[in-house]
């Protein structure tokens, strides 16, 4: 497989581990292990302490453990524990099934912008990829009409992510419902990527079911490194058909052969306790949301987004001539800020901003963005016409 560089990973893995303010960032803050154990309750610690030290570091369960899947399947209507397949964060998942299903000259209906991934491996497959873009008009917004004129007869796959990153729009229960029954039509999967599922924001509706609900030709994916905050565990999952999880299963042997298996252990913890995690990071965002309103405001001749309604994600328009790659390297380099280039999304003039971070580097990290814009205005640097 040739397959083209990822642009937002390279340009993120430049940066993100000497920024000292990381607001491009698209999950919510990491958990320390201390802080994920410290959810047990008390008289069950020390029993769960001393049987992950006296873990022995073998081979795990290569499908995930029995007890994790179990866990994640109970969230999904009609599911049994067979059709998960415990994978090395959504990603892997995402991979899998696109060489599970697609083969050289599928045509696959993609939403863009996306995560790289979701259009990138099914054209490096040989897949024929529309591109499905999302429209603006007040706010980022998905428009089925333009769906349908793309899912044409011999359509193989539709994938979609909601909430989006990374707009932060949404798709509703309706809108899902009528994306599967375009499927069933065209005798097509929907690959769904789930990453920011029950991350729904303060004031926000709530977000609709899984895909995988709905029959099927419906295919959810999930991650524990979004809603969780435990990217450092690469846990993520497939809800699909049996027989799916069972070639996708098959691919993995040749990839990464089965999760870790103290990150399963961990994994089956956060789990366990996702709903005092959604409390956490509830917390994060609606503070996160209200310096946003304030800052934005104070800074509406610079600068405006429009608040993700649902997930971690934004996009901050700048009104400034100068590229978003170049932008992006000046507050990285100079400011220690790291907001991702939105050319990377296709979006240029502007910033893709993640509300996940703490209350403490987000304000900070946004007071410096301020900083840098009349830095580069004061300089010289030219408003965008009209």
């Amino acid at each position: 497989m040739r397959i083209e560089p990822f642009a937002l990973e390279r340009w993120m893995t430049r940066y993100e581990m000497d920024v000292q303010w990381d607001i491009a960032e698209s999950g919510i803050y990491p958990m320390s292990t201390r802080e994920l154990l410290a959810l047990l309750p008390e008289d069950e610690r020390d029993d769960v302490h001393g049987r992950l030290l006296d873990t022995r570091l073998g081979y795990s369960e290569a499908r995930g453990t029995g007890e994790l899947r179990q866990l994640i399947a109970e969230t999904y209507e009609n599911t049994s524990p067979d059709e998960i397949l415990v994978t090395t964060g959504a990603i892997e998942a995402n991979f899998l099934l696109f060489n599970a299903l697609l083969s050289p000259g599928d045509r696959v209906v993609a939403v863009a912008p996306a995560y790289q991934q979701l259009n990138s491996v099914p054209r490096a497959i040989g897949c024929e990829v529309a591109l499905w873009h999302l429209r603006h008009n007040g706010g980022y917004f998905y428009d089925l009409n333009d769906l349908r004129a793309l899912a044409t007869p011999g359509t193989r796959m539709i994938v979609i992510n909601t909430p989006h990153n990374p707009t932060g729009a949404m798709l509703s229960a309706a809108q899902l419902r009528e994306i599967y029954a375009l499927a069933e039509e065209l005798d097509a999967w929907v690959l769904s990527d789930e990453a920011y599922r029950w991350l729904d924001l303060p004031g926000s509706e709530p977000l609709a079911l899984p895909m995988r609900n709905l029959g099927p030709r419906g295919i959810s994916t999930g991650t524990f490194s979004k809603p969780f905050g435990l990217p450092g565990l690469r846990t993520g999952w497939m809800a699909a058909p049996e027989d799916v999880v069972q070639r996708c299963w098959g691919l993995r042997d040749y990839i990464t052969l089965s999760p870790g298996k103290l990150n399963d252990a961990l994994a089956t913890i956060a789990f366990r306790h996702r709903d005092a995690i959604a409390a956490r990071t509830r917390a994060i965002v609606s503070d996160n949301l209200d310096f946003a309103e304030g800052w934005f405001a104070r800074n509406s001749d610079l600068v405006s987004w429009t608040p993700p309604r649902g997930g971690l994600l934004a996009m901050m328009k700048y009104e400034l001539e100068v590229p978003s790659v170049e932008l992006a390297n000046r507050l990285a380099e100079e400011y220690s800020v790291m907001l991702a280039p939105g050319s990377a999304f296709g979006y240029e003039g502007h910033l893709r901003i993640g509300i996940g971070s703490t209350p403490a580097i987000f304000s900070e990290g946004l007071q410096q963005t301020e900083t840098c814009l009349r830095d580069l205005q004061a300089s010289g640097v030219p408003m965008k016409r009209g």
